[in-house]
């Protein structure tokens, strides 16, 4: 039932509460009934541990292959070809989807699926389903069986199990399920195992023809530390392991190490002037003794003031020459810090183009007395938040005067809708980049933001460490902190409060009662999910609005997925039969909704339904905008009275209600109870029926754990730039 610790929109990759994602033994997913889904059985542990070491050492000298070269696609051939009209374009598309629609048909799977087909292959999709059934695997939300099911109804007795497109299509699937998982990549061994689940006769051929072909990038990794240790003898050479990846996720890993060592290795720090390096004309004049006027430099310099024709353009386009300051400017900015935290802070920028922050939501503040001492030192300072919210709130720290703040959303930074705007060669026009939020930057997003940095560039990554990582693969933060090569400054600003407490406290393994004498934290038990929702929404629209005055529509239910008797959609059902029931005749929804637009995953805006027709439905967002979704879009819209605690990341209520039901347990880490219990600005309710679960999660299970690469890589690099 539970969402995944990376923030995948359901609740299990094959949407059924609870189900496995790659079958039980003798499950059948694709052949006569009874075929089972592993290996032949004579095939022993051993024998299948042996020929996964012997790939990953043929591995060792094979390496990915160049995709092989596009047909002619040059300025002769597409002169020769003459560019469609708007009809015969969306005829042509017509005709595709309806040809697709047939494939799928015919082979048993919904016609649905076509637009996605045409739009993952192009208009030739109904030949590419044809021709290889079991490319319908790359399409959302298809799963093997599905696919097993569709090749039957094409091929018939032919789709085997061990058909050569069957293996070509299994690798790169259980590579995105990793993705979706958070993994950036995944050991050789465990993909071998997934193939043996599935019942594929030869995964060490399956992987290394997909190796061969570039579906996938095989990695050699050397162990150290405590799998070091594990994994052999100490005077033997160091152990490694071999590493999968889709090629996506480690040419971004590859691009983000490569970035941050750039930025470190091409940073100048200022230099303070020389004593009368900067004087005025008139410098040689005794102290004290005003310089005589030059009538002569007069004229000229009235002469230089009066540009020539086209001087205005050509002084418009100049490079403007970037502030440097110096040791003692910084020094002196740093002195009129408002803390010691926010003064350790700034003199670490000062000396560093990389530099890590961590604390909780009160530490906010020391980012943004460093964002108001750059900008005073005359450097192009910029903040860039998660969210929305997270934008408003942080600019009222950086000037509580309240004018305009140099502070964006992530999003409008790269997208350029807002911010500094983009240098001669494209980079991002700015000296220092505060992200804020680091933590749920995943690696592809990550390195865009580092390929959008020019050379020397400051770059500040603040974030909460102890929250759940990116809804994308890999765990770039936590990475970067522990490949220790930057400066990391330890914020001593501690959240205040009752809640404040408390989730210091889940931080570091405890779940004790705090004293909340204002009703700031009340922990409430059920003995089960249906009695956990009728608490919740007793809480949401009774309790919370009655003795603490905060209203309905400013407290968030958060609960760990979508599915079960207390996930997303049981709460929103309860919540809507209460505070707005309606016959739901736009698509589900109506007038005062409280809805979530997720364009992607990871990627939550609140709104509230205030209309809707032919158009679609017309939303106003928390920001106060206003859009019109489109229903083409309509499907990525839930109810939002209840979330997951991956979709609330990078925002606070006034009002918090946690709920956890009875099977909640393997869903539960540290981390996750850490950030939800954070949601709350003013109170925090937590209803669970989870029993011991709950303690002994934030006890023994820290976070769900990720493969990645980015810190072995991060090794690397920064040894050979320094």
């Amino acid at each position: 039932m539970s969402d995944t610790e990376n923030g995948a929109p359901e609740e299990t990759a094959n949407g059924a509460p609870g189900e496995t994602t790659h079958g039980a033994p003798g499950e059948t997913t694709h052949g006569a009934p009874g075929e089972t889904t592993h290996g032949a059985p004579e095939e022993t542990a051993a024998d299948k541990a042996a020929a996964i070491a012997e790939l990953a050492q043929k591995i060792r000298s094979v390496g990915p292959q160049a995709p092989a070269p596009a047909a002619d696609s040059g300025p002769a051939a597409a002169a020769a070809a003459p560019s469609p009209t708007r009809a015969e374009t969306d005829e042509q598309r017509a005709r595709a989807l309806r040809d697709t629609a047939e494939v799928l048909t015919a082979g048993g799977a919904p016609a649905e699926l076509a637009a996605a087909a045409v739009a993952e292959f192009g208009d030739g999709a109904a030949e590419q389903l044809r021709a290889d059934p079991w490319a319908v695997l790359s399409l959302p939300g298809v799963r093997p069986e599905h696919a097993d099911g569709f090749a039957r109804g094409l091929l018939g007795p032919a789709a085997g199990p061990g058909d050569p497109r069957r293996a070509q299509a299994l690798v790169p699937w259980l590579l995105e399920q990793s993705a979706l998982r958070g993994h950036s990549a995944v050991e050789i061994g465990e993909v071998a195992a997934g193939l043996d689940r599935l019942g594929l006769p030869d995964s060490a051929a399956a992987i290394q023809a997909a190796v061969l072909d570039g579906r996938a990038m095989a990695f050699q990794e050397e162990l150290t530390g405590a799998e070091a240790h594990a994994a052999g003898d100490e005077d033997e050479e160091p152990p490694t392991r071999t590493l999968l990846a889709l090629e996506r996720l480690a040419l971004a890993e590859e691009s983000l190490a490569d970035g941050l060592v750039r930025l470190m290795s091409t940073f100048v720090p200022g230099e303070d002037a020389e004593p009368g390096e900067a004087a005025e004309p008139g410098e040689d004049a005794e102290p004290g003794e005003a310089a005589e006027p030059d009538e002569a430099a007069e004229a000229e310099a009235a002469e230089a003031e009066a540009p020539e024709e086209g001087a205005e353009d050509a002084a418009s386009e100049a490079p403007t020459v970037p502030a440097a300051p110096g040791p003692a400017a910084w020094a002196s900015a740093a002195e009129a810090a408002p803390s010691s935290s926010a003064t350790a802070l700034i003199r670490a920028v000062a000396d560093s183009a990389l530099v890590l922050h961590t604390g909780g939501e009160a530490a906010r503040a020391e980012p943004a007395a460093l964002l108001a001492a750059a900008s005073g030192l005359g450097l192009r300072a910029w903040a860039a938040t998660w969210t929305d919210q997270g934008r408003a709130s942080f600019a009222a720290l950086a000037d509580p005067a309240g004018s305009e703040a140099s502070v964006v959303t992530l999003a409008e930074l790269l997208s350029g809708t807002a911010g500094p705007g983009r240098s001669s060669d494209g980079t991002l026009a700015l000296d220092l980049l505060v992200v804020l939020d680091a933590p749920l930057l995943d690696v592809e997003l990550a390195a865009t933001v580092l390929e959008s940095l020019a050379d020397g560039t400051r770059l500040v990554l603040s974030g909460d460490p102890g929250q759940l990582w990116s809804a994308g693969p890999g765990r770039f933060f936590a990475d970067l902190l522990a490949a220790k090569v930057c400066p990391a400054v330890a914020s001593r600003t501690p959240d205040f409060g009752p809640i404040g407490e408390l989730v210091s406290g889940v931080g570091i393994g405890e779940l004790q009662p705090v004293e909340a004498p204002d009703k700031e934290v009340v922990i409430l038990t059920a003995k089960d999910s249906a009695e956990a929702v009728h608490r919740a929404i007793q809480l949401l629209t009774d309790s919370i609005p009655r003795a603490l005055g905060i209203p309905a529509e400013q407290v968030v239910l958060l609960t760990p997925g979508h599915g079960g008797p207390a996930g997303t959609r049981s709460l929103n059902a309860a919540a809507k039969a209460r505070l707005n029931p309606g016959p739901g005749r736009f698509g589900g929804f109506d007038p005062g909704d409280r809805v979530v637009d997720s364009p992607a995953p990871g990627i939550t805006h609140p709104a509230r339904v205030l209309d809707g027709d032919a158009t679609g439905l017309h939303l106003e967002y928390a920001d106060g905008s206003h859009r019109t979704v489109p229903p083409a879009e309509a499907a990525r819209l839930r109810h939002g009275w209840a979330l997951t605690v991956h979709q609330a990341l990078g925002r606070r209520w006034p009002g918090a209600v946690v709920v956890l039901p009875e099977d909640a347990g393997p869903a539960l880490t540290r981390q996750w109870v850490y950030t939800a219990f954070g949601r709350g600005e003013r109170h925090l309710s937590v209803v669970h029926a989870a029993g011991p679960a709950l303690a002994q999660a934030v006890a023994e299970r820290p976070a769900q754990p990720r493969t990645t690469r980015l810190r072995a890589i991060l090794a690397e690099n920064a040894a050979a730039a320094y």
